[in-house]
């Protein structure tokens, strides 16, 4: 998603520093930074905690985009912010960040049918299916709009628009 979000709004993700790729960028006039861990996920926190006080960023203004397990394939939930619901990235940060108080945008992956946390670790971890392709090409960019939504306009704006679809 950040991949495709950097793409469409020419923020070039070249500078690597400190277990992350980032670039920085404007969008409606205003300066952006979007970062890519280069962790392993449990990880991230230590990455994004770097950045954010080096550049003094509050949590705030913080957008995270992660997976989910509990969402079904291609559907997305935005959050003001939370728990992590199980979800070991946000727990890094959490833990990294000492709050919960950044918003995310969570993108259904789904789970497989029969689970263990051996199995649904290699299934997250898998690539997409053919007909998933299809339809993470569709969704992945209505992900991008919401998330440029959050960032110009507002996280209350974005809910309205994509968390009721």
């Amino acid at each position: 998603m950040i991949d495709r979000f950097a793409r469409k709004y020419s923020i070039d993700l070249s500078i690597k520093k400190k277990k992350a790729v980032f670039g920085r960028g404007k969008l409606d006039g205003e300066d952006v930074v979007v970062l890519k861990p280069q962790t392993f996920m449990n990880l991230s926190g230590e990455a994004v905690l770097y950045l954010a006080s080096f550049l003094k960023v509050r949590t705030t203004d913080i957008v995270v985009v992660a997976d989910d397990t509990e969402l079904p394939f291609g559907k997305m939930r935005i959050r003001r912010n939370g728990s992590s619901g199980g979800h070991n990235g946000i727990k890094s940060l959490i833990y990294s960040l000492k709050s919960e108080n950044f918003p995310r945008v969570r993108v259904g992956i789904g789970r497989p049918e029969f689970f263990s946390e051996k199995v649904l670790c290699d299934y997250v971890l898998e690539d997409f299916t053919p007909s998933e392709l299809t339809t993470f090409y569709v969704e992945s960019e209505k992900v991008v709009e919401a998330i440029y939504v959050m960032m110009t306009v507002s996280i209350d704006e974005a809910m309205n628009r994509y968390n009721n679809r």
